[in-house]
């Protein structure tokens, strides 16, 4: 009797530390889902009782920073219709919004906000008792500029590639756009949907935030900063043409030789030479370091998802460190991060934290709330900005950069040609690249453009298009 009874007992405690632990894992889950999984799960394009709350709210309307309506909703007997009348020129801002395929990109990221949901997920004006009619969702009102944003995907046209424009002073995103592009609208959504998704250009890739790239010789400013830095300011090369590392040549394109050159003279041409020997004294620590407070390797929060561009701590050789100083090797980043070093060295070493969403507004045109400028990064002082920003003015003025120029304005700029994937193994053509900004004396935009795979440098594709976009942005900004 005394062995059936301690059975039992162990029978009976097994069963009570079985429900303790299930209770105490009840209790942890609920209490992560209160704390960091509530808002995410109400804010799910999947979420059927956001559906339901959905089936109720006219969906708020998406403008640019003049008013320009980009997005709205269209209700034709009873049936709301999400409408996007510029088509793809805002894919990769706005994203889409479909009973089919969900949301994306800012339809996904500001949700709740556009259907006027609260923090609970609660609608904040319940359909109205008296009328019957539905709520309407607040509205976005973007930093965008419509007809900046219009010129930037003119001047991409088939090209693949991106080009983020910035304000440096105060981090507004005043154009973005990533091409191959999709009409984002349902009916064009559902119709192509298969080849979209299965295009081998991946149009649905917003470039601009999500693509990786290597930086090629825009790179260089972020390897003069870190050369200033160790007081190399005096550091000088007789160029030949081509160099030796630990057994690897590197060279100028076409082996050109320019002969004696200081950083200044180096940075004009973009010569591999220099900035490869320059490796040679500078320290890897100095230059991840350096690349590290620029905001490579880092994450911050956007109105978009964003990937994080890296650069490798494990540099293992002479020949990994030579290539990375001159923008290859295991580096890779975004076209939104190369915009946002350049607009920090157009503001004296700060860069500020770029963002899309100007204000939110309700239906009456009553702002809710609203993005005010602040530094997301100090990367170097402004003595050191100053010096590179005057060799990306040589740049411009006489050295590879030169279809940048703007006349009556001075410009600063830096060229890049990047090998990729194919270039590398001799079966394509590199990326072409250029970063600036304009009025080099008082920046009002900087910008960089990536156009993927061409037979041409960044001096000769890319820059020409920067050119255009800054003159645009500057001529108006004057009317």
């Amino acid at each position: 009797m005394k062995l059936k009874k301690s059975t039992t007992n162990s029978r009976i405690l097994h069963v009570f530390i079985m429900f303790s632990v299930l209770f105490i894992g009840l209790i942890v889950y609920m209490s992560y889902f209160e704390l960091y999984g509530k808002e995410s799960l109400m804010a799910n394009s999947y979420n059927r009782r956001l559906k339901a709350y959905e089936a109720g709210i006219i969906r708020g309307q998406i403008l640019d920073r003049n008013g320009e309506i980009l997005a709205t909703t269209k209700v034709n007997e009873g049936v709301k219709t999400r409408s996007y009348p510029y088509k793809n020129l805002y894919a990769h801002v706005i994203g889409y919004n479909s009973d089919i395929y969900g949301k994306t990109l800012l339809e996904a990221q500001y949700n709740d906000t556009l259907l006027g949901l609260n923090a609970l997920g609660i609608v904040g004006n319940a359909v109205s008792l008296v009328t019957g009619e539905d709520k309407t969702g607040n509205n976005l009102i973007l930093t965008i500029d419509h007809k900046l944003q219009a010129k930037a995907r003119e001047l991409m046209g088939d090209k693949r590639g991106s080009i983020v424009a910035i304000n440096p002073k105060t981090g507004e995103i005043l154009a973005m756009v990533s091409t191959p592009d999709y009409n984002p609208n349902e009916s064009a959504l559902e119709k192509n949907w298969e080849k979209i998704s299965t295009n081998e250009s991946s149009p649905l890739l917003p470039r601009a935030v999500l693509g990786l790239y290597p930086p090629g010789s825009t790179f260089k400013v972020v390897a003069a900063i870190a050369a200033l830095e160790e007081g190399l300011n005096d550091f000088e090369v007789d160029d030949t043409g081509s160099t030796i590392i630990d057994g690897k040549t590197f060279s100028n394109v076409n082996n050109k030789a320019y002969g004696e050159l200081d950083m200044t003279s180096a940075m004009a041409f973009s010569s591999n030479v220099y900035f490869t020997k320059l490796s040679e004294v500078l320290s890897s620590k100095a230059l991840i370091k350096t690349a590290e407070k620029t905001g490579i390797n880092k994450k911050f929060n956007f109105d978009l998802p964003l990937s994080k561009s890296s650069i490798s701590a494990a540099i293992n050789s002479k020949t990994e460190f030579a290539a990375t100083v001159i923008g290859q090797g295991k580096l890779l980043v975004t076209p939104l991060q190369m915009a946002l070093i350049c607009s920090g060295l157009a503001n004296d070493g700060i860069i500020m934290k770029p963002y899309l969403v100007k204000s939110v507004s309700d239906k009456n045109n009553n702002v809710l709330t609203a993005t005010f400028s602040r530094k997301l990064y100090k990367f170097t002082d402004t003595k050191t900005a100053e010096l590179v920003k005057d060799m990306m003015i040589e740049v411009v003025k006489n050295g590879t950069g030169q279809k940048a120029a703007i006349s009556g304005v001075e410009v600063a700029g830096k060229t890049g040609t990047a090998q990729n994937e194919k270039s590398s193994q001799g079966g394509g053509n590199d990326h072409a690249w250029f970063i600036g900004f304009a009025p080099a004396e008082d920046p009002e935009i900087a910008i960089a453009v990536i156009v993927e795979y061409q037979s041409k440098d960044g001096g000769e594709i890319a820059a020409p298009i920067a050119r255009k976009i800054m003159s645009e942005w500057i001529k108006n900004r004057k009317k």
